[in-house]
């Protein structure tokens, strides 16, 4: 039997998450008792020593073409791992990568899906963020195969290091791919939103685009992503990439300070994961105030460039 670690990678540099799913991957290998398997999609040679510093004992590279951007194909090439090294267990991120693909691998593996993990399993039983990340459960599965998605940003990185083999695998009897890619924009010079430690988002209250330059410079400052509220990026001041909440773009960084932004249910549901959240608004009764750990009352046009400021003399002296 084995654990199955889906690792995330762009151009062959694995994501973030990868180093949290290979700490997770590792451990319930280590409460199940038996080996953890490593998985990725292309050339990723390169990665196989930094891989064997997590726990792995194998690192398998899906070589298919068809797997640029056509979800079901993926899901099939990684249930047929899944199948080759007998899997009992499969670990990836509950991503916007991992979110489409998990419950098609657990249906074709015959396996349960739990999404949202933040704990590892104890006798298949694990803990799980529900509601929005207002609320806990515990999900056990009636299975013996399962499928964990876990929780962006709740796993502490830890090394394990080991010795390591790798092989090419190649999906086989996939059909025609029904996605066609006829496109793809990357974003240069940003923090990714999904991989920040820090974002900085603002709203309406930094009253127009011209304005968003406090925002970059903290960001900047700080290596941090910036993000938006709903409404800055329907009326066009910042691109819809960068809308955090519900309905755009749900993120957990270790920090996250909203500008100007009241705290409406819809966004607070997609930033609530944060570790701390900051909040700075010249209304003292935003709701943003009663989520955030800390708040401060004030005109974001003072407060903001105090912070740059003070952030500037603080990286002077150390």
């Amino acid at each position: 039997m084995s654990v199955i670690i889906f690792l995330e990678n762009t151009g062959g540099k694995l994501k973030k998450s990868a180093f949290e799913t290979l700490t997770y991957g590792y451990k319930t290998a280590q409460e199940l008792q038996t080996n953890c398997i490593a998985v990725t999609i292309g050339d990723c040679s390169s990665q196989q020593e930094t891989v064997a510093k997590y726990g792995a004992e194998k690192l398998i590279c899906i070589d298919n073409s068809l797997l640029d951007c056509d979800n079901q194909s993926t899901s099939e090439a990684i249930s047929q791992v899944y199948k080759k090294e007998n899997g009992v267990a499969l670990v990836l991120s509950n991503s916007s990568y991992g979110k489409p693909i998990g419950p098609k691998i657990a249906v074709q593996c015959q396996a349960s899906f739990i999404s949202n993990v933040i704990e590892v399993p104890s006798s298949l039983k694990v803990r799980k963020k529900s509601f929005s990340g207002k609320a806990f459960e515990y999900a056990q599965s009636q299975l013996e195969n399962v499928v964990y998605a876990i929780s962006p940003n709740s796993f502490y990185v830890e090394e394990n290091p080991g010795s390591i083999s790798s092989e090419t695998f190649t999906a086989s009897n996939i059909g025609e791919s029904s996605v066609k890619l006829i496109n793809l924009e990357k974003s240069v010079g940003k923090v990714s939103l999904a991989e920040a430690e820090v974002v900085i988002s603002a709203g309406r209250g930094l009253k127009g685009p011209e304005n968003w330059h406090m925002v970059e410079e903290l960001a900047d400052l700080l290596n941090a992503g910036t993000a938006c509220s709903k409404p800055v990026s329907d009326i066009g001041w910042r691109p819809h990439s960068e809308h955090v909440g519900q309905t755009g773009v749900a993120i957990a960084p270790n920090l996250y300070i909203a500008i100007g932004i009241s705290g409406a249910i819809q966004h607070l549901a997609g930033v609530n994961s944060s570790k701390v959240m900051v909040a700075v608004n010249i209304d003292p009764e935003a709701p943003f105030f009663k989520a955030a750990d800390y708040g401060i009352i004030g005109d974001a046009f003072e407060v903001v460039p105090r912070i740059i400021d003070s952030l500037k003399k603080f990286k002077e002296n150390n």
